[in-house]
């Protein structure tokens, strides 16, 4: 077994969120998996989690190392998301492991443990976590996938209603979600290509947070538009207005990818979709 197999526990952050904030990739701060192996060398950051305000959700940077592997503490008794951001290797949920690059998701329900495992590339992979917290459990969850699975979506969203809604909007992929077996987290990814928006918005009864995974765009926090970039993390307390544009046109314009969640999930995004939000 790698040396960092065992169950790990992230050293909390010490920066508070307060109801809302954005936490830019290089403000991340990097520890030791804490029960790692001593030669182990995967390191981990925990942006978002209750210890620094959050509700609902702790929100982890894994930069695993080559041959090593990673697993969240107490993966078998709550919900697991993981995206994986860069490098290649496995995700198992349970006993079903797959082969993992940059832009494949995996969803672990309560019950079944999540293992991320690098190979000779290494591989960095974001990592939600939450308690199921007597959500129904799915009958049967779709366990792997990837942001980029148009399957179900979300298109031409308006927002809540707080701020003026832009005319071109946004698409977004519904990758884990009640329809197809996730009990409390969801995922979802924003593709915003050039001059796109994912309307401002809010969730009465949930945490979100969502990262910048791919380009450079903007995101909507309380009451601002704010720049940023690959890696960069929002969030968002119950009832904060947020969202996500791709402000830049042009020949040189390339898409502006986000992805994440509130959690709980918010049952007003699948009805916005035409969508029941029955945990199938």
């Amino acid at each position: 077994m790698p040396p960092s197999s065992a169950p790990a526990t992230a050293t909390a952050t010490t920066t508070a969120l307060g109801d809302a904030r954005i936490i830019t990739a290089a403000e991340f701060e990097f520890h030791p998996v804490t029960g790692a192996a001593p030669a182990a060398r995967t390191t981990i950051a925990t942006p978002v989690s209750p210890a620094a305000g959050a509700t609902h959700v702790t929100l982890h940077v894994v930069r695993i190392a080559a041959g090593e592997s990673y697993v969240p503490e107490h993966s078998a008794a709550e919900e697991n998301t993981a995206v994986i951001f860069s490098g290649t290797g496995s995700a198992a949920v349970g006993d079903l492991a797959l082969p993992v690059e940059r832009g494949s998701a995996a969803y672990a329900p309560t019950g079944r443990s999540l293992t991320l495992t690098a190979d000779a590339r290494g591989m960095t992979a974001y990592v939600w976590r939450t308690p199921l917290a007597n959500a129904p459990v799915g009958s049967d969850p779709v366990l792997h996938s990837s942001l980029w699975d148009e399957t179900t979506q979300l298109r031409g969203f308006g927002g809540t209603g707080q701020v003026g809604a832009a005319e071109r909007r946004a698409t977004m992929n519904f990758v884990f979600w009640p329809g197809n077996g996730s009990s409390r987290l969801c995922l979802h990814c924003g593709i915003q290509q050039p001059g796109e928006t994912f309307n401002v918005h809010l969730h009465p009864d949930s945490d979100e947070a969502f990262i910048a995974f791919e380009g450079v765009g903007q995101m909507y926090l309380r009451d601002r538009w704010i720049d940023v970039g690959a890696g960069d993390v929002l969030y968002a307390s119950p009832g904060v207005l947020h969202g996500a544009r791709n402000p830049h046109t042009g020949p040189t314009a390339r898409r502006f990818v986000t992805c994440g969640g509130p959690s709980p999930y918010d049952p007003a995004l699948y009805s916005a979709a035409g969508y029941s939000s029955q945990v199938r």
